[in-house]
């Protein structure tokens, strides 16, 4: 039996505990007349979160790589070309008890902003210096997360019973205050992580 459980678990995959989708994304860079800019999407109406700011992205389809999803979603949703989409690297990603996020960097080349024929899935495009970034972090806001318990749920099965000392989570959740757009939560966070990668290589090379 040893020897069995021995062989099973050398050959298992560790993956998370739970039900996650995979999702990928991408943090577009383009040149707009010279600097560098980020590129966001608006959420169209027709489909979750609208109005919201995201990055492109979605599902990640069975047998598909993660880098090979936020290729694909992005050519999908600004109608571009893979020759258009140059991979820079991929950074950290998010993970909660829903889903895995992995979020790529990539350069957008061979088209100006103003060319991009984005699809229905996106309201608008627009762009913003990423030297705006390194000069401007998010403010961060805590909610509380706290467990509420059905009325069946089993209280006798563990110590001390409703007294329990269930832990309490804190969300803390980000937001840019652009003038004209909305840019907080997930694509907020991917934002100032990427920007805290940069500020952090800067400090380790002087």
């Amino acid at each position: 039996m040893l020897e069995d459980i021995k062989k099973i678990i050398a050959e298992h995959k560790p993956e998370p505990i739970g039900e996650q989708r995979n999702f990928s994304v991408l943090i577009p860079l383009i040149r707009v007349d010279g600097a560098l800019h980020v590129l966001y999407e608006v959420r169209g109406a027709h489909i979750s979160q609208p109005g919201d700011t995201s990055f492109p992205g979605g599902a990640v389809e069975p047998g598909e790589s993660f880098e090979a999803a936020a290729i694909r979603e992005t050519m999908e949703e600004l109608n571009l070309k893979s020759e258009n989409i140059k991979i820079l690297g991929e950074m950290d990603y998010i993970m909660n008890d829903r889903a895995i996020i992995h979020c790529f960097v990539g350069e957008i080349t061979g088209v100006e902003k103003d060319d991009i024929r984005f699809n229905k899935e996106v309201q608008e495009i627009f762009t913003v210096p990423l030297q705006y970034f390194m000069d401007n972090r998010p403010t961060y806001y805590s909610s509380t997360v706290r467990l509420e318990h059905p009325d069946d749920f089993p209280f006798e099965l563990i110590p001390n019973g409703k007294d329990y000392k269930f832990k309490v989570g804190v969300h803390c959740v980000p937001f840019y205050h652009l003038e004209h757009h909305r840019l907080w939560g997930y694509t907020a966070n991917l934002t100032d992580r990427f920007v805290s990668i940069l500020e952090q290589n800067k400090q380790s090379s002087k």
